[in-house]
């Protein structure tokens, strides 16, 4: 009985057997083949190369380089762990940090290439491929990366590219990978969806040590949009020049402190002020952007960082804040003007000091900044001298006068020029701290911080403060630039614009971009000729403030106008600002230049605005060149919604 029970069990078993096998073999042939196909397959991302970023002419200013990688994924060291260790040995690293590199934040998960290493030496690529059954799963494929021939010219404009994280992921276009590089800052940010390419795909059949064998079809990856600007390359380049060498002409190491003393930074803009195209931008102090490349060595993060570093990643042209000085007697000037408070014709005697009126006792006395005494003038030689005390009075008079002229008619003609506004610049970062010094300012600082701002009211001396451009007024370069910019085509504000067109790698033109209206700014004929004379005078009258600093100028090659700015900052040099316009009396060009504790702005700012303008008169700038043969001129511009320390004195001009 026992005999027959056991046999019994052990036919219903190989029945149970052959049922199974009958299964696998025939009912579900078509499922474990694929499994086993899947298995021997592996499709490996072909990352796209980003689109380049060019110049008007076509110049590459960002560009891509190539170079070879070390991946390893995860789940190829898990069923060989050996291959860690020998990778660890092969690349001068520890064995923890190819496990971080593994299970780091930007891997896509276990079967997905992580890098252990970009810009691999090629003896490491060699060794790898001679020895593969020492590096399972090692791959060494081929990649593209940003690389930047300018150097660190223009570093803040074009901004830099780094692996996307798991936060930014939620914010990408579809395809985009944990690992990707995308851009971080600049115009790598501001058209990371336009450079950004579509990865291609490269199918590979694998033995069953994890290791490539063959080739089975490649779809190749397609590149991503270039990004052409209205960059002038060789302006670009003049004024990065320019800048750096005037701040490291006006600055100091203090040998016992390590500080430096004297000009710290700056940045300098050049705009169409027909258009609104950024010409050129650039920041000091600066940095090289391809640092970056294959992850930032700790040393050089440390160097754009540290404490005393002056941050070289801030792009100031946009992001640094300066009290304007002399530079905003335009927005006093147009308010007086446009108000009806004074005429062209008016005449102000200027005694070199300044009392305010109705004041007996205790009064504060307002000086010019270099003790002049010119006498009887009107506004045209009080901006070319840039009298303190013409423009005292003009402060003193509109808050006189609130009844007829209200509390802010300077503070809403700076606006309308742009100052204390975002500009709306097609770039990253834009400050939105900057603003114009008024009695809705004083309310809300006193309303925030009580004890550092103990005083709740605004008074004579507040307005005479902010109507020449001190007080708790703040500005960027690029606000300055536009604010000229409008006033020097006729009152037209635009939104400055880096971007001229989008093409493809073949060349051909996938999208431009017009010129966009921000709002504008209304003078009389006359109004406007009285301050346009004023500002050439600056230049070319004998007493104008920045009459030396254009001593032997060719002026009757490329006639300019401008003005200097000198603001006063508590317990340091000056803020040093000079913007200049032409040629008159139909500018092309626009160039703001401001340089942080750089004294006179007729001193410290005033020759690299001469630069780029000395510059441009053997290399005037070309029209927009999209392809070969080919250039394209800005269309209709279109409309669009755009929207610090006190003295109580200050240099003029």
């Amino acid at each position: 009985m026992r005999l027959k029970v056991v046999g019994v069990i052990a036919i219903a078993l190989f029945g149970v057997m052959v049922v199974r096998l009958w299964s696998l073999q025939v009912l579900q042939t078509a499922r474990y083949t694929q499994t086993v196909t899947a298995n021997q397959l592996r499709l490996i991302r072909v990352p796209a190369p980003r689109g380049l970023i060019l110049s008007r002419s076509g110049t590459t200013m960002v560009d891509n380089g190539v170079s070879q990688e070390i991946t390893l994924t995860e789940a190829a060291a898990r069923q060989d762990p050996q291959v860690v260790g020998a990778l660890a040995a092969l690349l001068g690293m520890t064995p923890t940090a190819v496990e971080q590199r593994l299970a780091g934040p930007n891997t896509a998960g276990p079967y997905a290439p992580a890098t252990i290493m970009a810009n691999a030496p090629l003896s490491a690529v060699e060794t790898i491929a001679e020895n593969p059954s020492l590096f399972p799963g090692v791959l060494t494929p081929t990649v593209t990366h940003r690389s930047y021939p300018l150097g660190d010219t223009g570093a803040q404009l074009w901004g830099y590219v780094g692996p996307v994280t798991a936060a930014e992921l939620h914010h990408m276009s579809p395809g985009v990978q944990a690992g990707d590089q995308v851009g971080q800052s600049g115009l790598e940010a501001q058209y990371n969806k336009d450079l950004t390419g579509t990865a291609g795909a490269q199918k590979v059949e694998v033995d069953a040590q994890g290791q490539m064998v063959g080739t089975l079809g490649t779809t190749p990856p397609v590149p991503g949009d270039n990004l052409v600007t209205h960059i002038d390359l060789g302006l670009e380049q003049t004024l990065q020049q320019a800048l750096d060498q005037q701040v490291a002409t006006l600055s100091t190491v203090d040998p016992h402190t390590g500080q430096t003393i004297g000009a710290t930074g700056g940045a300098a803009v050049a705009l169409d002020p027909q258009t609104g195209a950024v010409l050129a931008m650039v920041s000091n102090p600066t940095y090289n952007p391809s640092w970056w490349v294959g992850g930032i060595t700790t040393a050089h993060y440390q160097q754009l960082t540290a404490s005393n570093a002056h941050q070289p990643l801030m792009n100031r042209a946009i992001d640094g804040l300066y009290t304007p000085g002399s530079t905003f007697k335009l927005a006093t000037a147009s308010a007086a003007l446009h108000d009806g408070l004074i005429t062209p014709s008016f005449e102000y005697y200027d005694n070199g000091t300044f009392v305010v009126p109705g004041c007996h006792t205790g009064c504060q006395v307002f000086h010019d900044a270099l003790g002049e005494n010119p006498g009887w003038i009107t506004v045209t030689p009080a901006i070319a001298i840039s009298s303190d005390d013409f423009f005292y009075n003009l402060g003193a008079l509109f808050w006189q006068r609130q009844a007829t002229y209200g509390q802010t008619p300077i503070q809403q003609m700076a606006n309308r020029y742009s100052f204390g506004e975002e500009t709306g610049i097609d770039l990253p970062g834009e400050t939105n701290a900057a603003r114009v010094d008024s009695p809705q300012v004083v309310a809300k600082e006193h309303a925030q911080y009580p004890k550092a701002y103990p005083n709740s009211g605004w008074y004579t001396g507040n307005n005479i403060e902010m109507a020449f451009g001190q007080g708790g007024t703040l500005i960027t370069p690029v606000e300055e630039a536009v604010a000229y910019g409008t006033f020097a085509n006729g009152g037209t504000r635009y939104v400055p614009q880096l971007a001229a067109a989008l093409t493809d790698s073949s060349g051909s033109v996938v999208q431009t971009f017009a010129p966009k209206v921000a709002g504008h700014v209304t003078l009389s004929a006359a109004d406007r000729q009285a301050m346009l004379q004023g500002f050439e005078g600056a230049i070319l009258d004998p007493a104008g403030t920045a009459y030396q600093a254009f001593q032997g100028y060719p002026y009757g090659q490329l006639p300019i106008a401008g003005k200097t700015g000198t603001a006063s900052v508590n317990g340091t040099v000056p803020t040093a600002w000079f913007v200049a316009f032409g040629p008159v009396p139909h500018p092309q060009y626009v160039i703001a230049a401001v340089v942080e504790q750089g004294g006179y702005g007729s001193v410290g700012a005033a020759p690299i605005v001469r630069a780029g303008f000395q510059y441009l008169i053997s290399h005037p700038v070309a029209p927009l060149a999209l392809h070969p043969g080919s250039t394209v001129h800005p269309g209709p511009a279109s409309p669009t919604t755009t929207p610090t320390t006190t003295t109580t004195t200050a240099p003029g001009g």
